[in-house]
């Protein structure tokens, strides 16, 4: 987790639920400032700890927080480091803000899907207080020591997602927007859960981030991707095939919950076809939440479905 001589970045592996790869931080470290790029879930605040020590920090050494959105696998560290460390800035889209401050919506939500699993994945997830958090709507810099990053909105995974772009590095950090895949795999998997996805609105994200030219997307699911056009082109194949395929099983007169079962069944099979070694496809498909991911896109069939006018 050391910083090359020429990169202000570090990756940090949260070793989430004791598995290495799955979620992704990136620490920023610019002329005495230090900040954290999605800092994951309070489940793995230990872990995170540690690879602050490792980069000779502490909690108290962070200025700042960017959160590509709220969801608990990215942002539920957060009001933790706070209270922790009162003087974090928190720089987040100004629809998540609300859920920051009062997360009881999110967290019901979650509780909903996750039951009993809940602290197990999460940990406890505490209100951040308003003085702390900063709202973007997008097109604003974010300014990190001698580091510009700025803010584009860019929804399709969540109505409140953010990516940042770091022109200097030539670097995008993408958080869900560009999928699961493990650095140096070229397997994909798309992120789609409940409620806002939309696909029209994801393409367009994809499109504002290859408009940048970036050398290289860093995902939170997990690293970097250095061959942007590749790997977007892939990821837009994916989502439209998993689109199509909820569509089908939505038409098909199965039940939701057969119909569930049957995606979570073929993209398993899919993943297992398609990642070389059991573990690593085990991995993706853990990290994919896959029911989760039925869930989304069958809501978003629905609404496209609602949409289309009555012949």
């Amino acid at each position: 987790m050391t910083p090359s001589a020429n990169s202000p970045y570090t990756t940090i592996d949260l070793n989430w639920t004791g598995r290495p790869k799955s979620i992704a931080s990136a620490l920023i470290q610019s002329d005495g400032v230090n900040a954290l790029i999605d800092p994951g879930p309070a489940s793995t605040i230990e872990t995170l700890r540690a690879a602050l020590a490792q980069n000779g920090l502490a909690v108290q050494d962070l200025h700042a927080i960017l959160l590509t959105h709220i969801h608990l696998d990215h942002a539920g560290a957060v009001g933790a480091l706070i209270k922790e460390n009162p003087k974090l800035d928190v720089f987040v889209h100004e629809f998540g803000a609300k859920h920051m401050m009062d997360p009881s919506k999110l967290l019901a939500s979650a509780g909903r899907l996750y039951g009993e699993k809940m602290d197990f994945l999460y940990g406890n997830v505490l209100p951040v207080p308003e003085e702390n958090l900063f709202a973007l709507a997008g097109g604003e810099t974010v300014t990190i020591g001698k580091k510009d990053f700025t803010a584009l909105y860019t929804p399709g995974h969540a109505s409140h997602h953010l990516a940042f772009w770091d022109a200097g590095e030539r670097t995008a950090f993408v958080g869900d927007v560009g999928g699961i895949t493990v650095e140096g795999d070229t397997f994909i998997m798309p992120a789609t859960p409940p409620p806002d996805v939309d696909l029209d609105l994801w393409n367009k994200s994809l499109d504002a981030i290859l408009a940048l030219q970036p050398a290289r997307l860093f995902l939170t699911h997990f690293g970097y991707q250095h061959n942007p056009a590749a790997h977007i082109a892939r990821y837009r194949k994916k989502l439209a095939e998993w689109t199509a395929l909820a569509k089908s099983l939505l038409e098909s007169g199965k039940s939701e919950e057969e119909a569930g079962k049957e995606f979570v069944e073929a993209v398993a099979a899919e993943t297992r076809r398609g990642v070389s070694a059991a573990s690593e496809a085990e991995h993706y498909i853990f990290n994919g939440g896959l029911y989760l991911s039925w869930l989304g896109l069958l809501r978003y069939a629905k609404k496209q479905e609602k949409s289309r006018p009555a012949s």
